[in-house]
């Protein structure tokens, strides 16, 4: 078998650089080991004049990373507008937040063309075809127009919301029929797959048995495949990165303080306002946890030319600045908030610092931070996972503190609590959570969705043999009627018949006839 993994976003993994989103840093170590070739945008774009799509293509441990230009007059209706400004609110729920154009909505159409074009350069007859997440919803039926009939598989990385909310985004059934182009789509949880059913057979009137929907482009199986993280690699990091510098600095910097530690992109679905109030709230209800717990959020700008995402981090940083106003002191800062990135050594490091692991989005698909952030911690004086209930990681890590994030009040006590938590209770969470972890790696996760992938030829497949042997079977006919319309007694002599040749068509021979016993008898 030969994998072509298609994100948009990639990433070729160098040790000192900032990983941007919990896609890209999963599917780093599988390319790696794997053998993959990961195809997705090099983060620039082309103006049609180039006849090679591909920038670059280089080698990624055991695979290869193929990066595309794409096009420029498409690619801001694509990503800015139809990807992040309508399905990106809409899989998480906040359809008041879709801003989103019939432009962006043709952008979006053209560069999953473009897509499907470009990677007919990685297909052979062995090729398997795995599309990841939101940006790509309509590639199956674009590769499907263009004669691939390998398998083609597809993982959702965000949650997928109720019906009535996907039905606010323009273009929902065209989308949705188009995904069905998909051998096998996968979902995080099993909340999000009964969403996608419950609008199969209630929008589209199709009908799901046992995970299996027939449609236009034939058969399709849905399932849940949770995503995880390569635990053993991630404990490893963790542990070598207390002697990093930056890890050492903040060690010092606590002066023996307790240290709480939040880690996202700066996006309205995590939850980062209600955070802060959270953390706002137990200072002023704990006073004796003042100068005592700090808190580092550590907040990744993005999409900055998006509305929603510029009002956030005008509005978030504005929080801080009143939080830390409120109940700072001149030696000490209650919120350190940093706009920057950092890479996976120094991250490991940083969770392994912190005594609470804070992630509470509003609604995620998984949240590989809380798995990091457990995989992370000393075996011996391990720290607590304050989780909200809306993470696809909540469905996993049940031992967790789990909070509702929407509650202001309830997070400020769990974090208190989380602070105070006695040594055996954490130490009896943290391994529950890490049996979970270990059985749900990120090579398991691989491995399974490849595995229900490459199930014996679905009915798409076998359609496309029939049809082609149909394809034959009236090319046969076709020659047999020409070939009777040139001999106007081929069907009216009992003395001359057809028979069919494999190599050279149809072709005619004249045989004496077989005199029966009843031939001439009265």
């Amino acid at each position: 078998m030969s994998l072509v993994v298609v994100s948009n976003r990639i990433t070729r993994g160098n040790a000192n650089e900032p990983i941007t989103g919990g896609l890209a840093a999963a599917l780093l170590p599988i390319v790696e080991k794997s053998g993959a070739i990961w195809v997705g945008s090099s983060g620039r774009v082309r103006d049609g004049v180039q006849k090679e799509p591909f920038a670059e293509v280089e080698a990624l441990g055991a695979g290869a990373l193929a990066m595309l230009d794409l096009p420029a007059a498409h690619y801001g209706g694509y990503y800015e507008g139809f990807a992040n400004s309508a399905l990106w609110p809409a899989l998480h729920s906040r359809a008041d937040l879709i801003r989103v154009s019939q432009g962006d909505y043709h952008s979006y159409r053209e560069v999953n063309a473009f897509m499907a074009r470009a990677l007919l350069r990685f297909r052979k007859p062995e090729t398997t075809f795995w599309i990841q997440d939101y940006h790509f919803l309509a590639l199956g039926a674009e590769l499907r127009d263009l004669g691939v009939h390998q398998p083609v598989g597809f993982f959702l990385h965000t949650p997928w919301a109720p019906r009535d909310v996907i039905e606010g985004v323009p273009h929902h059934r065209e989308l949705v029929e188009a995904m069905l182009a998909y051998d096998l789509i996968g979902f995080q949880t099993e909340s999000d797959c009964e969403n996608f059913a419950n609008y199969l057979s209630s929008t589209l009137d199709l009908m799901v048995e046992d995970g299996v929907v027939m449609s236009q482009h034939g058969t399709t199986r849905i399932a849940v495949f949770p995503i995880g993280i390569d635990v053993e690699k991630f404990a490893r990091q963790a542990t070598r990165a207390v002697s990093h510098p930056d890890v050492s600095r903040l060690r010092r910097s606590l002066n023996g303080e307790k240290l709480a530690i939040g880690v996202d992109r700066l996006d309205y679905s995590k939850g980062l306002v209600n955070r802060v109030k959270a953390f706002d709230r137990m200072w002023a209800t704990h006073p004796s946890l003042v100068r005592s717990v700090s808190l580092l959020q550590i907040a990744t700008p993005s999409r900055g030319a998006i509305e929603a995402y510029g009002n956030l981090q005008s509005e978030l940083a504005k929080l801080v600045s009143d939080v830390n106003g409120l109940h700072g002191e001149v030696d000490w800062t209650p919120i350190r908030y940093l706009n920057k990135g950092f890479s996976q050594t120094v991250l490991a490091g940083f969770y392994r610092t912190a005594q609470v692991g804070v992630v509470t989005p509003l609604h995620d698909g998984m949240n590989l931070v809380a798995k990091e952030y457990v995989a992370a911690q000393n075996p011996d004086d391990p720290g607590v996972l304050v989780l909200s209930k809306f993470a696809g990681a909540a469905d996993e890590l049940d031992t967790a503190l789990l909070v509702n994030p929407h509650d202001i009040d309830c997070m400020a006590r769990t974090i208190a609590t989380a602070v105070s938590m006695p040594l055996l209770e954490r130490r009896m969470r943290w391994e529950a959570m890490m049996l979970k972890l270990k059985r749900g790696s990120i090579q398991q996760w691989f491995s399974s969705f490849v595995e229900a992938l490459q199930q014996p030829r679905t009915e798409r497949e076998v359609r496309h043999l029939i049809e082609g042997d149909a394809a034959r079977l009236a090319g046969i006919v076709e020659r047999c009627h020409a070939f009777a319309l040139t001999d106007e007694n081929a069907w009216s002599d009992p003395d001359r018949r057809f028979v069919a040749d494999d190599d050279a068509g149809m072709r005619r021979r004249t045989r004496p006839r077989t005199v029966g016993p009843y031939d001439g008898v009265a």
